[in-house]
């Protein structure tokens, strides 16, 4: 059989596209702010991870461009090579000490952080133990490594008790789980995972790609958030969201990451992270450890939005953070509504299977601090002629 018989079968998209409802994919033609330009069109963007609303911030963008004078486009070579900069290391101590861990490493992208540690950390001996609802990046890293991966339902307690106590104590356990789960917007109950962990002597280390810049009163995620930062062994976060730029970090104690640094495939034969991405990424974290009334603002056009929502009677799912999922329910009718907003000038992200649940389709909403009350306004009004006209 031919190999890419599975491509001349696959017709799905196109159905979509020749039916005038394929959803991704759009060309944005500006930056990315809270409006952007889509067709020629102003559409107020509700569909971006740029919780802070740096990347358009011209310090960001001065310091990028900077850093692009300085050092060249890009590096040529792994970290572990010719690749490292004293931007790297200035950029990994400044997390460290923001993050207030021993140390911290880079990756470049947020995907092969998960890669990187976890496929390093877990070994054949060890088990890892995943929400369901974790990120692909994730179950990827865990498919990557040689442990064996163990799954309980999302959020659930008692099938995380019930997983860890089936597994024999001469095995390395490692938990697993997003602080703020990407399509629900929903958080993981630290508190009972942490209780769990110490019971039953496991390592916990936590996703927070969606967390860092949002949760916390300094911004430092979701262990800030529960006051339980000492307890998490491994935070990994993104640059690619509220700090504007693109690529990944971990933050641990210093003999976690001297081991990841010299041992992780993902991370040893990786080119390394741009000069100007790298530049972005420390600026952008300099201003949120400076300016604290970003997260303030970014919460304040979350609850707005919500409130807005419930008053409209636009259904939307369990969420208690910036992300706010919209629910309909199934594939075509996602699609529709989508088209339905973006023609009404409001740009949302359609959410489809395996990324959620059959028969549990969103349109995922997400929310930046620099949102002005006039556009968020403009979108309600949007949702409620596509919802209720």
């Amino acid at each position: 059989m031919d190999i890419f018989e599975k491509c001349y079968n696959y017709t799905a998209a196109k159905e979509a596209i020749n039916a005038g409802v394929y959803p991704y994919f759009h060309e944005l033609e500006s930056g990315q702010d809270t409006e952007v330009i889509i067709n020629g069109k102003r559409t107020i963007m509700i569909g971006s991870n740029n919780y802070l609303g740096l990347t358009s911030d011209p310090r960001v963008i001065k310091a990028a461009r900077e850093a692009l004078d300085k050092f060249g486009t890009g590096c040529s070579g792994s970290r572990f090579l010719n690749g490292t900069l004293t931007l790297h290391n200035q950029l990994e101590r400044r997390i460290a000490q923001f993050m207030k861990t021993e140390a911290a490493l880079t990756f470049s992208t947020g995907f092969q952080t998960n890669l990187g540690i976890i496929s390093c950390i877990a070994g054949r001996n060890d088990y890892v133990i995943c929400d369901r609802q974790n990120h692909a990046s994730i179950i990827d890293a865990c498919r990557l490594s040689f442990a064996k991966m163990l799954k309980f339902e999302h959020n659930d307690m008692e099938d995380l008790e019930r997983v860890l106590s089936n597994i024999p104590d001469k095995h390395g356990k490692l938990i697993v789980v997003d602080g703020v789960f990407s399509m629900e917007g929903d958080i993981c109950n630290l508190p009972e995972i942490v209780r769990l962990a110490k019971k039953y002597e496991a390592r916990i280390m936590i996703d927070d790609a969606h967390g860092l810049g949002v949760m916390g009163e300094h911004g430092r995620g979701t262990a800030e958030y529960f006051g339980l930062e000492d307890e998490v062994d491994i935070v990994m976060s993104t640059f690619s969201k509220s700090l504007a730029s693109l690529g990944g970090f971990i933050a641990a104690k210093e003999d976690v990451i001297h081991y990841v640094k010299h041992n992780s495939r993902p991370f040893i034969f990786s080119a390394s992270i741009p000069p100007a991405n790298a530049a972005a990424a420390l600026e952008a974290l300099n201003i949120l450890e400076s300016e604290p009334e970003r997260i303030k603002r970014l919460w304040d056009n979350a609850n707005f939005m919500r409130e807005g929502f419930k008053k409209l009677n636009i259904p939307i799912g369990n969420s208690t953070t910036p992300i706010i999922p919209v629910m309909t329910w199934e594939n075509y009718n996602t699609f529709i509504i989508t088209r339905k907003l973006l023609n009404e000038g409001v740009y949302v992200n359609p959410v489809i299977a395996p990324a959620v649940q059959p028969g549990h389709c969103l349109l995922r909403t997400s929310y930046t601090a620099t949102h002005t009350r006039e556009q968020l306004e403009y979108a309600l009004a949007a949702f409620d002629r596509v919802f209720n006209g």
